[in-house]
């Protein structure tokens, strides 16, 4: 996707001039000193140039960090709704865009089968999670949740901030949550939610919903879906046996997490927390000082932990919904499968490289792969070493940390002199990433070849 698109100023033009026409019969305001523009022009051109410290996220060769640009729509609905400047936390706030938010939360809903559910837009994944382990807190209060040790590091902050104890659970070969070190730990008796993570940060591996629900009667603990990464992956049609069960449980989990800010085409930050039973919306309930004259309607704050919400952030991926349907065969979905991909074929280009020893083949579309070296430690240089080399070449790749526990049986270094090692990683969650796999090999691997030459 380019940066900026020229006929994006016009078609923002039209729907301003539409958008006015609904308020066509208030008295006009002054738009002020036309000489006041070139204070705006010149303090604009300098915010422009300081953006210039950024890196290329918007361009396929930018596939470090989880960054997708928004669609063009999303952008120019977020900027239309941006003139009013809607509130979601209440409806005289933000009234269309409120509405607009219950529509597209519940089309995110039936992604996973979900014709009634309780959930929002929030600011992200973070405050998601959050939600659904405030729900879990009081609907199993005093009892412990557990994560895999590659769920995301904030489940550990959001459990002490609740209050609630957290535990790890080990992963196996393939970077899935362990089913018997999760015995072993409901064995105990006071686990209270189970977090399953579907697309880890680290490596996008999928853990085995299907096994962890089995185990869910037995125990009576709360199942919640962490998918603020790969929660759209569901859509697709190339998923692995293993891990198209996972996404086809979703619907028999408590709670589920996704950031339409990640693969969802959208601006940060909008991210949704879905719950399957609508009555845990009475932990929010609450005693408010202040009264929404215009409507007795259960607004969007009263099933929320946040108050003020960008109403934009609703009116955004509305906008892109109707453009862009969230179903299976569609063109979005189209684009998510092609993503994953684009990962596998370059997985099968490392794994063809005797310098590379990639994690596994990908679940999703992120890419992790080893430097082979005759130590962890010279590994670990080497692959920090690419990563800037790549730079110099417009090439931008991560670098991930794993236990040495999960590369010791690929064979990717003769001696292990540390507990960990640092690998290379790729998102490949753009559209335009299968078409550019060549370019993107080609530049790492001349990266690849400057490093293994200078040392």
């Amino acid at each position: 996707m380019a940066l900026f698109d020229s006929r994006d100023p016009e078609l923002l033009r039209e729907a301003l001039e539409a958008l006015g026409a609904g308020f066509s019969q208030l008295p006009a305001l002054d738009e002020g000193d036309p000489a006041s523009d070139e204070g705006l022009r010149r303090v604009l051109r300098e915010t422009a140039e300081r953006l210039h410290d950024n890196y290329p996220y918007h361009h396929p060769l930018y596939v470090g960090q989880m960054l997708k640009p928004p669609h063009r729509v999303a952008r120019l609905a977020y900027a239309l709704a941006q003139t009013l400047n809607p509130n979601n936390h209440a409806l005289d706030g933000g009234r269309a865009s409120s509405a607009m938010e219950k529509e597209v939360v519940a089309e995110l809903a039936a992604m996973y089968g979900w014709s009634t559910h309780l959930g929002h837009l929030c600011g992200g994944g973070t405050m998601a999670n959050f939600e659904a382990l405030w729900v879990g807190r009081e609907e199993r209060p005093g009892r412990a949740v557990v994560a895999s040790s590659l769920a995301h590091y904030t489940h550990t902050r959001l459990t002490a901030t609740l209050g609630v104890e957290s535990r790890s659970i080990a992963v196996d070969d393939a970077g899935r949550l362990d089913l018997d070190d999760l015995d072993r730990h409901l064995d105990a008796g006071d686990v209270g939610t189970v977090v399953v993570t579907l697309g880890t940060t680290a490596a996008g591996t999928v853990d085995p919903l299907p096994a962890v629900l089995e185990r869910r009667a037995k125990h009576d603990f709360r199942v919640h879906v962490d998918a603020a990464y790969g929660g759209y992956f569901t859509l697709v049609d190339n998923l692995d046996s293993d891990a198209r069960a996972a996404y086809d449980a979703i619907g028999e989990a408590d709670s589920v997490v996704l950031d339409p800010h990640k693969h969802g085409l959208q601006p940060y930050g909008c991210g949704c927390v879905l719950f399957r039973d609508p009555d845990v919306g009475r932990h929010y309930r609450h005693d408010s000082p202040y009264t929404y004259f215009s409507s007795d309607e259960l607004h969007l704050g009263e099933i929320s932990l946040e108050c003020s919400r960008a109403g934009a952030s609703a009116v955004a991926l509305w906008a892109t919904h109707r453009l862009l349907p969230p179903v299976r065969g569609g063109e979005f979905a189209h684009g998510l499968a092609s993503g994953i991909d684009a990962a596998r074929g370059m997985a099968e280009s490392l794994a063809a490289d005797e310098r590379f020893v990639p994690f596994a083949r990908p679940e999703t579309d992120i890419v992790v792969w080893g430097v082979r070296s005759p130590t962890a430690s010279v590994a670990s240089t080497r692959a920090r070493a690419i990563m800037e080399a790549a730079a110099e070449r417009d090439l931008h790749l991560a670098v991930a940390t794993f236990p040495r526990a999960l590369f010791e049986s690929r064979g990717v270094v003769d001696e292990w002199d540390a507990d960990s090692i640092n690998c290379l990683r790729m998102c490949v969650m753009k559209p335009e990433h299968h078409e550019w796999t060549a370019e993107i090999l080609s530049r790492l691997f001349a990266a690849t070849d400057d490093v293994f030459h200078d040392h």
